[in-house]
């Protein structure tokens, strides 16, 4: 996929986010690699609205470049995670991070795994990194390779106290699984509060659920083509 493209997919990105109520004000950081080591990579600037975020907008980060990492229109904290989570995961093209009211719920329980009680909680069965030590604004190189490692082998970081991480090698693929998880999470939200014990899926069903969605990457980028369409009636 050429630059333009991922432009215009990660601009459709942040917009939709806007849509679903699923953005913190002026904050948080989408971004794509345009380099095959990671050290390239376009992010939304500084303090603007994921509504109004245009493919133009997006700021191109070379990392070997002191120009760009002195570059007042970045945000620190998005060069301190995901310039590390790009250079040292560089299979991770995109990254996605957010503070979703029910992920970030869940994020902030004493346990925060997502527990797979349906189809949509299954997709996360062993699958995710969890992040149980906050400790504050995540803006030093240190905090971003400590992250980065953190995930391990995997791709989705709940990040306890704060919000939730997802990487993919797809931008459609990572809409999806945004939407997802934080859907997992308010099913799961939804059953916690009923204060009624938990029916959880046994492991052998969890992994064989969590396996089906892997085979699946046809249905995410579906979603993420729809949700496109869908953004551009709005403007017809």
């Amino acid at each position: 996929m050429d630059e333009q493209q991922i432009r215009i997919d990660l601009a459709a990105c942040f917009q939709l986010f806007a849509t679903l109520n699923m953005h913190e004000a002026v904050a948080n950081h989408f971004s794509a690699a345009v380099s095959e080591d990671g050290k390239k990579f376009l992010i939304n600037p500084k303090w603007k609205h994921f509504a109004s975020i245009q493919p133009n907008d997006l700021i191109l980060v070379d990392v070997d470049d002191e120009h760009c990492l002195n570059d007042e229109l970045i945000d620190p904290t998005a060069l301190a995670v995901h310039g590390q989570i790009h250079q040292l995961r560089p299979d991770i093209r995109v990254v996605l991070h957010l503070h979703p009211i029910y992920a970030t719920a869940i994020a902030c329980l004493k346990n925060p795994k997502i527990l797979p009680i349906d189809q949509n909680t299954a997709r996360y069965f062993n699958r995710v990194a969890y992040d149980e030590h906050y400790g504050g604004m995540a803006d030093s190189k240190a905090e971003g390779q400590r992250l980065a490692l953190l995930l391990k082998d995997k791709k989705r970081l709940m990040m306890g106290n704060h919000g939730v991480l997802i990487g993919s090698h797809s931008i459609g693929v990572a809409f999806d699984d945004m939407y997802t998880i934080e859907r997992a999470c308010q099913i799961l939200s939804t059953a916690y509060a009923t204060q009624q014990p938990l029916n959880i899926l046994t492991d052998d069903i969890a992994e064989k659920t969590a396996l089906d969605w892997e085979k699946i990457e046809d249905f995410s980028e579906a979603h993420f083509l729809e949700m496109k369409r869908m953004l551009l009636l709005k403007y017809i």
